[in-house]
């Protein structure tokens, strides 16, 4: 027998030994897959989608869309008197339906190709607006600002429920590795509802929104604690993993722990990202005067604009920023100094947003949504406030698909109700997740033995005008 061994043999011989490891490899790649799968892997949308991400401005507190968008020269005839049988039964959420009639004192102007009306509130805005599509005929169910906000986030008046960014995180998985897919910025206080605007309600917790503060670190603790170092933090998390992951094998219908063992591996890797992510020292100075950060009245929601645009570029799905949390458009009086101040601090910044995007190449591919948790009155209150309006009100849209330039809907001629097109928040929710490319018919999942999907039982309406021309 002959016990030489020639260099073809060993070549050939060592080869197949290496395809063998190669192969374990990907076997045991494969079993610990199985053991915990990623919940937020990439996934095929529904159809073709006309956006890849939204940016929800959410002016909280409501602002008054017969101030902003919605002229009512009726009104002002019949200002002082009480509202006319004509309308209707008078309705508010806070008694003042027999108050009389408030006019606007705006000055409106036509702007752009398509004639859109904007008061001169929004000066920066309406340089814009052949990018935008005016909503006028919203509706929502929330009489106050707990309800409402809760519904424009979730759906729903009551707690529970997941809110809109979760479910696009589940139906799209995520656009990147090392950032939250949905991500809530606030400005001076947390909104009405705090975390259940932005958290998973029934769906798995992995789906819930991370919530970005105001201040040099607005992602926390992403900076090591005093004494541990780097190697030390990833020898403590490799420990806890191997922990979790033998649990995993053991239960693996444990749905929270395969969430919390991501949520170890995102966090590890915000430490390095989110810093570089929210770092604004390498924009050019154009760029943050254009938002206005170097103006005390626009520079925490310009801030906040600009950070939307940068998680966007760095593949986040869902950006939310709050303009005024903790209900700063709440004008039950002085509506006046009230939506001057709003205005002020969130006129440039949206315009800005809007034209950064623009000329970035972003726009199209990212759907900007505009608008509060309902509407104002055309009632007094107090002399100088308006009331809650659920009934009627304004929200726009841009970018992602949105055909700009229009105007859709209407509400009656002093702006309580929604006449035209009615629209509803599940249908706005429906229209939304359409864009990305998602069937809110499609989009369910079991709980407590049914199929629940984003609208409940409703959003049938889809605000097709919005891109159909």
């Amino acid at each position: 027998m002959n016990n030489e061994i020639t260099r073809r043999a060993l070549l050939r011989g060592g080869g197949s030994g290496l395809g063998a490891m190669a192969i374990a490899a990907m076997l045991a790649e494969e079993s610990q897959a199985a053991i915990v799968h990623d919940p937020t892997i990439p996934r095929q949308p529904h159809h073709q989608p006309k956006a890849k991400a939204v940016i929800f401005l959410f002016m909280e507190g409501a602002p008054s869309h017969i101030d902003l968008f919605d002229p009512k020269p009726k009104l002002n005839e019949l200002a002082g008197q009480p509202m006319p049988a004509s309308f209707g039964r008078p309705i508010t959420a806070m008694g003042t339906a027999n108050n009389t009639l408030m006019g606007s004192p705006r000055n409106w102007k036509q702007h752009g190709k398509g004639g859109i009306w904007i008061s001169e509130l929004y000066p920066h805005v309406a340089q814009h607006a052949d990018k935008i599509a005016v909503l006028r005929s919203c509706q929502s169910d929330g009489l106050n600002h707990a309800g409402g906000v809760g519904q424009m986030n979730t759906g729903d008046i009551l707690s529970g429920r997941p809110s809109l960014g979760a479910w696009v995180t589940y139906g799209l998985g995520t656009g990147n590795r090392n950032l939250p897919t949905f991500v809530s910025m606030i400005d001076e206080r947390e909104p009405f509802g705090n975390a259940k605007n932005w958290g998973s309600g029934f769906l798995p917790a992995v789906y819930q929104g991370t919530l970005f503060r105001q201040g040099p670190n607005p992602i926390l603790n992403t900076q090591l604690r005093s004494g541990i170092t780097e190697e030390r933090q990833r020898a403590q998390l490799a420990y806890l993993d191997d922990l979790n992951r033998d649990y995993a094998q053991r239960y693996p219908d444990d749905t929270a722990l395969q969430a919390r063992i991501r949520s170890f591996e995102l966090a590890y890797a915000l430490q390095k990202s989110g810093p570089e992510a929210v770092d604004l020292s390498k924009e050019t100075d154009e760029t943050k005067s254009l938002y206005g950060l170097d103006k005390p009245e626009t520079a925490v929601f310009g801030r906040n604009c600009l950070l939307g645009r940068r998680l966007i570029e760095r593949g986040v799905r869902f950006v939310e920023l709050y303009c005024g949390s903790g209900s700063g458009w709440d004008a039950h009086s002085n509506l006046e100094g009230n939506h001057k101040k709003w205005c002020r601090a969130s006129d440039q910044p949206v315009a800005a947003l809007l034209h950064d995007l623009d000329r970035r190449g972003l726009l199209q591919e990212t759907l900007v949504v505009w608008g509060g948790e309902f509407g104002r009155t055309p009632f007094n209150e107090k002399g100088d406030g308006r009331d809650h309006n659920p009934w009627g009100f304004s929200m726009f849209f841009a970018g992602g698909g949105v055909r700009g330039g229009q105007t859709i809907g209407s509400t009656d001629e002093i702006g309580l109700r929604a006449v035209e097109r009615p629209t509803h928040v599940h249908d706005i929710h429906s229209t939304i997740l359409w864009l990305l490319g998602l069937n809110h018919l499609r989009l369910t999942y079991m709980h407590n033995g049914r199929a629940e999907r984003p609208t409940m039982v409703a959003g049938e309406r889809r605000v097709k005008e919005l891109w159909e021309g």
